[in-house]
């Protein structure tokens, strides 16, 4: 099968078809440290009642894209690969010039089930499913309280802390590292794989001025130590992973690494860049989105006080209040796809080849759909038809894997430190793809 990588394009320039909704001045999607105060839930508003499928230019000589912002229109793009390829162009707004690209790191993201369309898509997809039925399920439920316990009993006396270093960003790893089958003694290296993939993100957002690309020959000395030392790290990332999988090939286990390794095509096992493709893909995805929203949650409880003492008084609300997190955080902000013909879309021609935006958090705070949507409400009837995870066939498969981490650990966080609150610090990554939170000061009483 051809490997997504060789046949990506960017998409076509456009629009190609008259535009049905001006441009709304002010808003700008493309600009990623615009997203450090959080998402721009108030241009959100503005495009859903004036500009559903907007027209947006890029800059750095991009082709532009279409931004869909209201529930049913994303819903129709998500729900219909056949029109809107996730194949064709990849899921990310843009990837760069090539002399910025790591190239294996390049290829990987690309070459991952999520990136695929049709019956390779759905062969992958099966063999992964086995590895999420509710018996097993229920099993990895108390392994993860039990590290929701140990987290929780390091912070415990310290009474104030950053929630993302002592918290947040190890749950996700450690409930990532049991689906996989990780041996205990390499644990530590993921955390440190995980970190320079974000110092990454940030850096490159961060670097890049708004007329061109970094200047990757010029870089300053200390900027050019940490590029050696993240391509050495992604480079024992991969090697690990290829190691670990045709390991399982050998000696299958119970764990997803195995379900991954023994995964066919077409009768055929996956080639090594589509392992590199579904190793960066567990990687990241099983462990990105839960952190932020596990950050996300107790800023939202801080800000709804009556919502919190509502969950304190009744933990039976939780599994409901775990939706409405997911919900309000919408971790991942946007998925792209390409238009494969011409196509109509809310009052919206769309020219085939041009690219096509959903905006998660845009539709999961929908009026027409969530009553008060920026109202925190943990008994929310409908908290479940968000769709942070995505809809249709690229649904996400881990999707109740986060639910119960934030279901099990909100249930002791809020047993074990009924005043715990967001202290006002917060930094978050320019990051436009993901809302990624780095540090989220916490304050509590402690246990004596």
């Amino acid at each position: 099968m051809d490997l997504v990588s060789e046949t990506y394009v960017d998409g076509r320039a456009g629009p190609a078809h008259p535009i049905a909704y001006p441009p709304l001045p002010g808003v700008d999607l493309a600009d990623a440290r615009r997203f450090t105060s959080g998402q721009p839930f108030a241009d959100y508003a503005r495009l859903r009642r004036d500009a559903p499928v907007m027209w947006h230019p890029e800059p750095m000589g991009g082709p532009g894209f279409w931004a869909v912002t209201r529930h049913a229109d994303v819903m129709t793009v998500d729900s219909d690969p056949l029109t809107f390829s996730s194949q064709k162009g990849g899921i990310l707004m843009g990837y760069g010039g090539p002399e910025a690209r790591h190239g294996q790191l390049h290829k990987a993201s690309l070459d991952a089930m999520i990136n695929l369309d049709g019956a390779t898509h759905m062969a992958l997809r099966r063999d992964h499913m086995p590895y999420f039925t509710p018996s097993y399920l229920r099993g990895l439920t108390d392994r993860v309280s039990a590290e929701v316990t140990r987290l929780l009993d390091d912070m415990a006396r310290k009474g104030r802390c950053d929630l993302v270093a002592n918290f947040s960003a190890h749950l996700p790893l450690y409930t990532l590292c049991e689906i996989l089958g990780v041996p205990e003694a390499d644990r530590p290296k993921f955390l440190g794989w995980m970190h320079f993939l974000e110092m990454a993100q940030n850096l490159a957002r961060e670097q890049a001025p708004g007329d061109g690309p970094i200047d990757m020959a010029n870089l300053p000395p200390e900027i050019q130590a940490f590029v050696d030392a993240f391509n050495h790290n992604v480079g024992e990332m991969f090697e690990y992973g290829r190691m670990m999988l045709h390991k399982r090939r050998a000696d299958p286990q119970n764990d997803l690494m195995s379900a991954i390794a023994r995964a066919q095509v077409d009768g055929e096992l996956l080639s090594d860049e589509y392992l590199d493709g579904s190793w960066l893909l567990i990687v990241f995805a099983g462990n990105d989105t839960t952190r932020n929203t596990l950050s996300g949650a107790m800023k939202l409880l801080t800000e709804f006080p009556e919502q919190k003492a509502r969950l304190i008084a009744d933990p039976s609300l939780l599994p409901n209040a775990a939706n409405e997190f997911i919900r309000m955080v919408s971790p991942v902000i946007y998925m792209r796809r390409t238009a494969t013909r011409d196509v109509q879309l809310g009052g919206q021609m769309i020219g085939e080849g041009e690219k096509v935006i959903m905006y998660y958090g845009a539709a999961n705070r929908d009026d027409a759909v969530f009553a008060n949507p920026d109202q925190l409400d943990v008994t929310r009837a409908n908290a479940d038809k968000h769709i942070a995870f995505g809809y249709g066939p690229h649904v996400c498969i881990g999707k109740r894997v986060a639910q119960i981490q934030l279901e099990e650990a909100y249930r002791q966080i809020l047993a074990r430190f009924p005043d715990i609150r967001w202290s006002g610090e917060i930094d978050i990554a320019p990051n436009n793809f993901v809302h990624a939170v780095r540090q989220l000061g916490v304050e509590f009483t402690p246990e004596s």
